[in-house]
């Protein structure tokens, strides 16, 4: 192939999302009449709350929403979700510091994109979400991986962060509750990280998108809202996929200092323009309504949570840490490497994965596409039935 026809290096330097794949392969199989049950899809099984849809519907039928629309935001969104961010976390930002992106993997990108620069180096504890380490080299930042175990219940200490930084650091990447983990970091520990950032001059990009889905002893807390004085190092990405089941509709948000969040805003008016007007909508009638669908899912997450970490742990091989939050478990496989399972020697999560899914038709996400081999992630966002069904095949198959 001609160098003119090539990709360019950043492009072909992207490896594929492992959550997506995943997903993509269980759709095909179940779509070719294969009876597969899938723990990969991050996203709530529920349909989204009716006066949202019922939002949107009246929203195609309004001429504005047929034309261009603030390249930031609806106006009432912005002010909406300002005064949400108030409610729910106690963060007092101004509509001017909030801009509307294309669901929170947009808000990323516009995050990494306005403040860090070639050679600077991102610090990311790990486990992570695939797509963070593919956001920050694309804005052409080093990834420095911090990883961490099921004995620290996944959680960076101060004195990690400390012996990781360098010159060159320029931001800390802070997410609680966590995906793939399930980790929530307690007050103390968030003020403390928070208060050490600020003292090193870092900047902080946190994403909250997983806010309400906190479980047993769990409280979620907002770092600037801990230490107020890193309200401007601080950049907060948040969304309405997860809350309100709204993952299809893609509206999210980044939040932060002015002068960040009009830089952003200049980026996304080239590379997207507005929103969907239509879901923009439907956003608004979602952070303004109450919270009590909220508390529904929350409530039936919180059952299959625990009901997904003792099925896991009564698996020959297998251990896994409590989840505290967001509706991931991720359990070590580290015990079942290595044997010889549906004829083929496993020396990998990703080779389970792809074993799992060919002998019994279940769906997991291997752990090396999360900075950590030997794990993998199950989400528990999925009928009860299903989940103790898909469950009961993976320990027959183990067994």
């Amino acid at each position: 192939m001609s160098p003119n026809n090539s990709l360019s290096n950043r492009v072909a330097a992207i490896t594929e999302s492992s959550t997506l794949a995943i997903d993509a392969k269980a759709k095909a199989l179940k779509a070719a009449g294969e009876d597969v049950i899938g723990f990969g899809a991050g996203e709530p099984d529920f349909p989204t709350p009716s006066h949202i849809v019922e939002a949107a519907e009246r929203a195609a039928g309004e001429v504005r929403f047929h034309h261009y629309t603030p390249a930031g935001g609806l106006p009432e969104l912005r002010e909406a979700i300002a005064v949400k961010s108030k409610r729910d976390s106690g963060l007092e930002v101004t509509a001017a510091q909030v801009l509307v992106s294309n669901g929170g993997k947009h808000a990323l990108f516009n995050a990494f994109m306005s403040i860090i620069d070639p050679g600077d180096e991102v610090l990311l504890p790990a486990p992570y979400w695939v797509s963070y380490p593919e956001l920050i080299r694309l804005a052409g930042g080093v990834v420095v991986e911090l990883p961490t175990t099921a004995a620290t219940g996944f959680r960076v200490t101060v004195d990690e962060l400390e012996r990781s930084v360098t010159d060159q650091t320029k931001a800390l990447v802070f997410v609680s509750p966590s995906n793939p983990t399930g980790a929530v970091y307690p007050p103390v520990e968030v003020e403390a990280i928070g208060r050490w950032a600020l003292e090193r001059g870092l900047w902080v990009v946190t994403d909250e998108i997983y806010e309400h889905l906190v479980y047993g002893d769990g409280e979620f807390s907002s770092l600037p809202v801990l230490v107020p004085e890193m309200a401007e190092r601080c950049l907060i990405v948040n969304g309405v996929a997860k809350t309100y089941s709204m993952t299809g509709w893609r509206v999210g948000w980044m939040m932060g200092p002015l002068a960040v969040v009009a830089g952003a805003m200049r980026l996304q008016s080239h590379a997207t323009s507005n929103v969907s007007n239509v879901a923009q909508a439907a956003a608004l009638a979602a952070v303004t309504g109450d919270l009590d669908a909220v508390e529904m899912m929350r409530a039936a997450f919180d059952r299959r949570r625990m009901s997904m970490y003792n099925l896991l742990n009564d698996i020959d091989g297998v251990a896994c840490h409590e989840p505290e939050g967001a509706f991931y478990a991720f359990p070590s496989f580290e015990g079942v490497l290595g044997r010889t399972i549906g004829g083929r020697e496993v020396a990998s999560a990703h080779e389970l994965a792809e074993v799992i899914l060919e002998e019994i038709k279940v769906a997991i996400v291997p752990g090396e596409g999360f900075g950590a081999p030997g794990y993998a992630r199950l989400s528990y966002a999925l009928g009860d039935e299903d989940l103790a069904e898909g469950l009961r095949r993976i320990a027959g198959l183990l067994s």
